[in-house]
């Protein structure tokens, strides 16, 4: 069950959901600092660590740059499924960057910052405080004059459409695959779920734990479970694709409950919950709370490509929001994968993701 352990750390880590492979091409570490950040909760941090990847090199006139801002409790390396031969973008051509949010614990999170904003303490950190932050960090640290795209998958996709309308001149494209605009009321019912779960353990007590509260997290890990694929690809049983011969249901949620996430930090875990939950480009300021106000601010042309099976995310959202986008081809993706399906869960999924973007990036017509 080693090797099945480890898949399952992989895929719910959603920091590599492709296959690691001699010829993909990893990236660069880097760290950004900005001193005295001050968040959308009226927060200042000190010093605000942003955690990133690169890939290529900027050409000279500044606009050869592509961003991929990470997604939940994800790191720099989790778009191996797009980077690379074969794939829709091109290293050797193009200057990708890859964010990682705050509360992911190696960008400032609760549980690498010091007092007086360790653990519960931490502000809860928007997705346009992200956006913020990585403008900052492209412009002046990177010297990125004009991005070709962003593109994001989940909390990533969030972070593209706040980039279209905080910054609307300031990319050509946005991609987004499996996340919306706006997280809505059964999301954050969800969400919710998750938190408590980790709450209610004895062993959280408010956040000041001496010790990561573990039941906490494996009850967080069989709630997020239950939403990750669809209900088809588990009356398929699609879990034995990649499973040892034999595996059973019973070893398969085991696996879910005590491997989800190895490693993260509670605090770490609901911070990033909370940013997810808050987020809503309608309430970027100049648009009063009004979503399609802001969709329809957007200047960008927009691939938006929700999974057909999300119950993250559900397509249906997505077919509230498109009609707002001024520039929108909406293109679900053909799955039984669910939520994943957008970072390449399955080849078929990977092979439908790359054409389609690689088309919408030349200014080709995409396909269902």
């Amino acid at each position: 069950m080693k090797a099945f352990a480890s898949a399952v750390a992989v895929l719910f880590s959603f920091a590599a959901l492709a296959q690691t492979t001699p010829q993909q091409p990893q990236p660069v570490e880097h760290t950004y600092i900005i001193h005295n950040f001050h968040t959308e909760s009226g927060v200042v941090l000190p010093e605000a660590k942003i955690v990133y990847g690169t890939y290529g090199h900027l050409n000279a006139a500044g606009d050869n740059a592509i961003l991929l801002p990470s997604h939940y409790m994800a790191k720099m390396n989790g778009y191996g499924w797009i980077i690379g031969p074969g794939k829709a973008l091109d290293p050797g051509k193009q200057f990708l960057i890859t964010s990682e949010l705050f509360g992911n614990g190696r960008s400032s999170s609760p549980s690498n910052t010091p007092e007086p904003f360790h653990g519960p303490r931490f502000p809860v950190t928007t997705i346009r405080d992200n956006v913020e932050a990585v403008h900052q960090l492209l412009t002046e640290e990177l010297g990125v004059k004009h991005l070709q795209a962003v593109i994001g998958f989940s909390m990533g996709a969030q972070q593209a459409f706040q980039w279209a309308v905080s910054y609307p001149d300031y990319m050509d494209r946005i991609i987004a695959t499996s996340g919306t605009a706006k997280t809505y009321g059964h999301g954050i019912v969800r969400l919710e779920s998750e938190i408590n779960a980790i709450e209610t353990d004895p062993t959280f007590k408010g956040g000041d734990y001496t010790e990561e509260p573990v039941k906490g997290i494996q009850s967080f890990g069989l709630v997020w479970t239950a939403w990750l694929f669809s209900q088809e690809w588990w009356h398929q049983e699609l879990w034995k694709t990649d499973s040892p011969a034999g595996t059973t249901l019973a070893q398969v949620i085991e696996q879910y409950k005590t491997n989800f996430i190895p490693g993260a930090d509670a605090n770490d875990l609901i911070l990033q919950m909370r940013t997810w939950e808050k987020h809503d480009v309608g309430t970027t300021p100049g648009f009063h709370g009004d979503t399609a106000k802001a969709l329809g601010s957007i200047k960008a042309q927009v691939l938006y490509m929700p999974s057909a099976t999300d119950l993250y995310f559900p397509v249906t959202d997505a077919r509230y929001e498109a009609p707002a986008i001024p520039h929108c081809t909406l293109l679900p993706i053909p799955s039984l994968w669910g939520h994943p399906a957008g970072a390449a869960a399955s080849p078929a999924d990977a092979k439908f993701l790359n054409e389609n973007i690689a088309a919408f990036m030349k200014g080709e017509a995409v396909h269902p």
